[in-house]
């Protein structure tokens, strides 16, 4: 099976940020390739809208059979606004909560992110997870680009 991967805008812009651009090409390497699939919501497409040019192009590299766009909706909502009054992000986090939430709620391998202050983060990762297992949901695998790819 062909590993949906859940990414946020973070990965997308990672590909020009020096720090992160070796583990962000990679992983589009192997969504370029078909080794794995990348998911993307309405709400990046949405974040995608502000950033540079540049950093819009690069999903466009990747070939419309391996990538899946989802949408939010009511349920998605609703999940974010748990993680909230559970306390796993504030109010102000909203969308990276949503993130989150459509991950969980469209059941991705796992979620990718450099957001190491709200979204990659073990004692939130605990708190979203409590809340998806609560809800009827499966435990969401969260982790950055570097984490997921396969080293030789």
């Amino acid at each position: 099976m062909i590993a949906r991967v859940y990414i946020d805008t973070s990965v997308i812009g990672g590909c020009i940020d020096r720090e992160f651009k070796e583990w962000s090409d990679k992983l589009f390497d192997e969504f370029i390739s078909g080794k794995k699939i990348a998911v993307i919501s309405d709400v990046t497409l949405d974040e995608l809208d502000l950033a540079p040019r540049k950093v819009q192009n690069i999903l466009k590299k990747v070939p419309d059979k391996y990538l899946r766009i989802v949408e939010s909706n009511d349920k998605t909502e609703n999940l974010a606004k748990q993680y909230i009054l559970r306390k796993a992000v504030s109010e102000k986090f909203f969308l990276d909560a949503l993130h989150i939430a459509i991950a969980t709620y469209y059941n991705v391998t796992v979620l990718s992110s450099w957001n190491f202050r709200h979204i990659v983060n073990l004692d939130r990762i605990i708190k979203y997870n409590s809340v998806n297992i609560e809800m009827g949901y499966k435990i969401l695998e969260i982790r950055s680009p570097r984490d997921i790819l396969k080293t030789e």
